[in-house]
């Protein structure tokens, strides 16, 4: 237990304090108006004889502080330390979803991308999108209509060709020189700036301009282009006006508690509709008084949700009011530059969709921790929505490579599709062009080996790639795509021990699952399968390899009499101890009488 009389050396100033345990290690971190008084709370009788609070104190050997000049930055020290060093006694949000914002570079030929993670890179970033695929629909989108792409060229540098995003017109073709102007470009990414900025009124003035000047030089064509894009903006701005007057932004949020196990559910609703949903869960929460555990709960729970968010809504919705609200919505509201409401709707409308989201919260309780096989329709949607693919993913094709130190090197492609492993549409790989032990290229070459006869074929992809590996492992694959000139195929990585999932693009951000989560069963399973399928094809290779070099080691024996005699003998025991005039039938009574004489025992 900490010893009390440290307490007197510790300030009336407002801060953030941290309890140690024996090792030195951070077990709890806290804010306070005054350091002091709320430290000193803690030795008080009814504190001690909490549950949560008596076992923290028996555990706290030290107490250590900083002192900071209010308390909203006491707020935001304390979110940082809790994210830092995840102590075991604070109610920690471990979300394996995450909303994805849409990244408009600061380049001389500026691309946009889906990303997850917002950095200080000059970047302009638009978002987040709810749910996570209208990300990606509205980048396609810009692919389509502004020709302004998210590939991953060196722009920096001239190409001798364009690739397949040039040909469809999704692309300007900045990497080549001669297909399109600086000035087109720029004007381009601007209108994907208003775009973006849902500047629809101002896009549509520029756009109108440029279709007048067009029509004018006789660009008829062009004109017309211009045309039909003013009225899909237009269509667009009138949908959002329709949605701007139905409602505000408001954030709901409801809980199902058993003991120490807890399912959250977080319904975003938008323009007054419910757009999205999110689901959290605990396992491990301490034990003690209800209602006391109920409102840090929820405070801690606004605190990491909202203060390192860009944005926030209006009102956020709870089921219980607690003593922190009034400093979170000065917070909140000063980081949104409008007001911000934090809410314990008590009766009407909003107490009705409140109870509706607890009730889901129940039903996300049910799913996770007593009903264990959900349905494979709901398992492609949550992998859709974690590694935000256009479309549901129906088929995954997963690789992974085997091999003993570079020796008999083979490769294996497994199919899952509707829930089910696919064994008839299982592909064996032996690798023809990679000398030594080089799993990157090896993947490379059976990667494109497969998807180049597919392209020949005319066949459909599959909805996701896999990859059994890590950044390496993806980059060769990504490789092998963009030399067949296939671009925007989902694909990803799951690496081992970590089980982190990589996607192209966000390398630096790897996708975390949730241990219990569908989606990482799923896609575990179906890289175990993987290993365990090119890991019996290596067997049977290197097995095969040592028994031919048995028998080609006998004078007159080459490499199709030893395949003769395993096929019609079936082992190379058989082979030694066959008669000499079966053994003449199939390999001529010379090689008979040298097996013969190898299998003689000598003396």
């Amino acid at each position: 237990m900490v010893p009390q009389e440290i307490i007197a050396d510790i300030p009336l100033d407002p801060g953030v304090y941290m309890f140690e345990d024996a090792r030195g290690a951070i077990v709890y971190v806290g804010k306070a108006k005054s350091l002091r008084n709320r430290v000193r709370s803690y030795f008080s009788a009814d504190h001690l004889a909490d549950i949560k609070t008596g076992s923290l104190m028996r555990d706290a050997t030290n107490v250590r502080y900083i002192v900071v000049d209010n308390e909203r930055e006491a707020l935001a020290l304390e979110n940082n330390l809790i994210k830092r060093h995840q102590p075991r006694y604070n109610i920690l949000l471990r979300d394996d979803k995450t909303y994805p914002y849409i990244k408009l570079t600061k380049e001389q030929f500026p691309r946009v991308y889906v990303t997850r993670r917002l950095r200080k890179d000059g970047s302009e970033y638009y978002g987040p999108y709810f749910p996570a695929n209208l990300a990606y629909r509205i980048v396609h989108f810009i692919h389509k209509h502004f020709l302004v792409p998210s590939c991953t060229v060196d722009l920096t540098r001239a190409h001798p060709r364009p690739c397949l995003q040039y040909h469809i017109h999704r692309c300007l073709g900045p990497c080549v020189p001669g297909l399109t102007t600086d000035a087109a470009y720029a004007q381009a990414a601007a209108d994907t700036r208003l775009f973006l900025e849902g500047r629809a009124g101002d896009l549509a003035k520029t756009l109108r301009a440029r279709m007048d000047a067009a029509s004018s030089a006789q660009e008829f064509e062009h004109a017309a282009s211009l045309r039909d894009l003013i009225s899909t903006v237009g269509d667009l701005q009138e949908r959002q006006k329709i949605a701007a007057v139905e409602g505000r932004d408001a954030d709901v949020l409801g809980w199902h508690r058993e003991g120490a196990l807890a399912a959250v559910n977080l319904f975003h609703v938008r323009n007054g509709r419910m757009v999205d949903r999110r689901e959290f869960f605990w396992e491990e929460l301490p034990a003690g008084d209800d209602d006391l555990d109920t409102s840090e709960f929820f405070a801690s729970l606004i605190k990491q949700l909202y203060l390192d968010q860009p944005f926030i809504p209006s009102q956020i919705h709870v089921p219980v009011d607690f003593e922190e609200s009034g400093l979170l919505e000065e917070t909140l509201s000063e980081k949104k530059g409008t007001k911000v409401e934090i809410l314990t709707p008590q009766r009407g409308p909003k107490r009705a969709f409140l109870e509706l989201v607890e009730k889901n919260a129940q039903h996300s309780f049910e799913q996770r921790f007593r009903v264990h096989k959900p349905a494979a329709r709901a398992v492609m949607e949550a992998l859709q929505e974690a590694l935000g693919l256009p479309e549901l993913p129906k088929r995954i094709e997963c690789f992974d490579i085997s091999h003993t130190q570079g020796v008999d090197q083979v490769a294996s492609m497994v199919v899952w599709e509707d829930g089910k492993m696919r064994k008839g549409e299982y592909r064996k790989f032996i690798i023809k062009t990679v000398a030594g032990n080089d799993d990157f290229a090896s993947m490379r070459e059976v990667v494109g080996r497969r998807y180049k006869r597919l392209l020949e074929e005319n066949t459909p992809f599959p909805g996701l790639i896999l990859i059994d590996g890590g950044v390496g492992q993806l980059h060769a694959a990504q490789d092998a795509l963009d030399a067949l000139g296939v671009i925007n195929q989902p694909i990803a990585s799951l690496a081992k021990k970590e089980e982190l999932l990589f996607v192209p693009g966000q390398e630096s951000e790897p996708i975390r699952l949730d241990r219990h989560s569908p989606v990482l069963h799923l896609v575990q399973m179906v890289r175990d399968e993987a290993h365990r399928f090119a890991v019996t094809f290596h067997r049977q290779r290197r097995a095969k390899s040592r028994i031919t070099t048995e028998l080609l080691a006998i004078d007159g024996v080459g490499e199709k009499t030893a395949r003769k005699l395993l096929e019609y003998f079936g082992s190379v025991e058989r082979v030694r101890s066959a008669a000499e005039e079966e053994l003449a039938k199939i390999a001529g009574a010379k090689v008979a009488r040298a097996i013969r004489e190898s299998a003689a025992p000598t003396s």
